[in-house]
């Protein structure tokens, strides 16, 4: 038995999250794998990046744009075509733009807001009702929830975790993903998880977003999240819990853990081949990042391959073909394998 990831991480929607439970039966139904959890992700306020939307009006772009925010955005969430009207009373013809963003499928990465040359791109931010969002945790196939925060509200944090006290017994696991704010970041992690203490029933794990939503970029990206982890390796007051890198995280992340000592596999005696892999003892330096999450690069292998197959077969399940499935699975050992010791070659 193998497991390819151990969480699946997705907004609080309910609608979301049958989608991603259907993904989970969908690979059950194919293969002998442990069920990885699921994590809901909410933020404290509106300034997190990875709770917006963009929006824009296409009607009110000039005709001949060049339309450099279809061309920088990577999840194709941008589609603009010419329409004309005809209007045969007038014998006059009127051309707009029609369409604009997919809202489904953009993720906020921001992209498209600084090429635009008519600054016609908004960013639409929200926040997750706490109510729902406790109703989501009370889920028996929700597994875990992850707080976002920018740090700079340590009160919105505080009125959030209140508002999902009474449900958070029900997870396995609890997640705060944050920015590095310098100086200030190890005491900012103390005060957080002094509010979350009294009611944590679960492990608790530090997320450190280097540089957010960014791996897709570029060989460079993750060299913030590295950077963040470098620096919080050399305090000794960090708080209790596990530690994941994000933002930026891509196919060179784990080589550049392992070349500043920040991230050490080993084999779980008694797998088969071994195919499962934790890091070392918490204590152990090496052992201070037991996890990556990939956000963006994930979605840029995994999406090459889902574009090919819609474009040879239209828009189908991708477990109805099992040569695209492979292609996909191929890509996400290449980028899980080095976390997990995996030996691809086998």
């Amino acid at each position: 038995m193998m497991l390819i990831v151990d969480c699946i991480d997705c907004a609080a929607e309910d609608s979301v999250v049958n989608a991603v439970i259907d993904g989970i039966n969908a690979a059950l139904s194919i293969a002998s794998v442990r069920r990885p959890w699921v994590m809901i992700s909410v933020n404290d306020d509106r300034e997190d990046v990875h709770f917006r939307k963009a929006e824009f009006n296409a009607e009110d772009c000039p005709l001949d744009c060049s339309r450099p925010c279809e061309k920088v955005c990577p999840a194709n969430a941008i589609s603009l075509e010419n329409t004309s009207v005809g209007h045969e009373s007038t014998r006059s013809d009127k051309s707009t733009l029609q369409g604009g963003v997919i809202t489904e499928r953009c993720y906020g990465c921001g992209r498209c807001f600084p090429v635009c040359p008519y600054d016609k791109i908004r960013a639409m931010t929200y926040i997750r009702d706490p109510a729902a969002t406790s109703e989501l945790l009370r889920r028996n196939d929700v597994d875990a929830i992850e707080i976002h925060t920018s740090g700079r509200r340590t009160d919105l944090f505080n009125d959030l975790w209140n508002s999902l006290s009474n449900s958070i017994g029900h997870v396995k696991l609890v997640a705060v993903s944050l920015p590095d704010v310098g100086e200030s970041t190890v005491g900012l992690m103390n005060l957080l998880y002094s509010i979350m203490e009294a009611d944590l029933q679960s492990y608790n794990l530090w997320q450190l977003d280097g540089r957010p939503m960014s791996g897709d970029i570029g060989r460079g990206a993750t060299r913030e999240a590295i950077a963040f982890a470098a620096r919080l390796a050399s305090r000794q007051e960090k708080p209790h819990g596990f530690y994941q890198l994000a933002g930026g995280t891509n196919s060179q992340t784990v080589d550049s853990l392992k070349s500043m000592g920040l991230f050490k596999a080993m084999t779980i005696p008694g797998h088969l081949r071994g195919q499962a892999a934790v890091a070392t003892s918490a204590s152990s330096q090496q052992a201070l990042i037991g996890g990556i999450a990939y956000g963006g690069y994930a979605r840029k292998i995994v999406g090459r391959v889902l574009s090919r197959m819609v474009t040879k077969h239209g828009l189908l399940q991708i477990e109805d073909h099992p040569e695209f499935l492979l292609k996909a699975l191929r890509e996400a050992l290449k980028l899980v394998g080095p976390v997990k010791s995996y030996n691809l070659a086998s």
